[in-house]
């Protein structure tokens, strides 16, 4: 009966991965900086934690991929909204400050508010060779905020 057990739990465990996937449609945009955040915490309402990974760059500011994909274990949906993005140019690259606010429902229905910054970059498209890289995330910077979640929203957002 073991056996039938472990069946039965990962039929279950995949049963609520779909259903998180069949709620949020997939959502893959980098065409700018909010785009690019939207697309990440729709990777997380759909539980695709290597793809919501892969939207940072290359310095990873939220760690090693197994510790990112653990800080979601007990999260069960994420609401992303965003505030005035502000982008501009520095060295042939383009950065879009992207302030936001985010409820978070975990597992038992606790509700978590978090207010911060998402600064994301891109090589000037006209730069490039290939391979071409699309926006990705350089840093992020949220605290536990109080909700609700418009009220959360920053001001403003600093690009480096």
């Amino acid at each position: 009966m073991r056996i039938g057990s472990i069946i039965l739990a990962a039929l279950s465990a995949l049963s609520v991965a779909g259903r998180a996937q069949e709620s949020a449609p997939y959502l893959d945009d980098r065409s700018d900086g909010a785009a690019l955040v939207r697309s990440l915490y729709n990777a997380i309402n759909r539980k695709e934690y290597a793809r919501a990974y892969a939207y940072f760059g290359d310095k990873k500011p939220v760690g090693e991929f197994k510790a990112f994909a653990d800080g979601y274990a007990k999260t069960e949906s994420v609401e992303v909204r965003i505030g005035e993005v502000t982008t501009e140019g520095a060295a042939g690259s383009i950065y879009s400050a992207v302030p936001v606010a985010i409820k978070s429902v975990e597992q038992e229905g606790r509700v978590r508010f978090f207010s911060g910054c998402y600064v994301a970059r891109i090589i000037n498209p006209s730069l490039q060779v290939p391979p071409f890289t699309p926006y990705q995330i350089e840093t992020a910077r949220l605290e536990e905020a109080e909700g609700p979640i418009d009220k959360a929203i920053p001001g403003e957002c600093n690009a480096p």
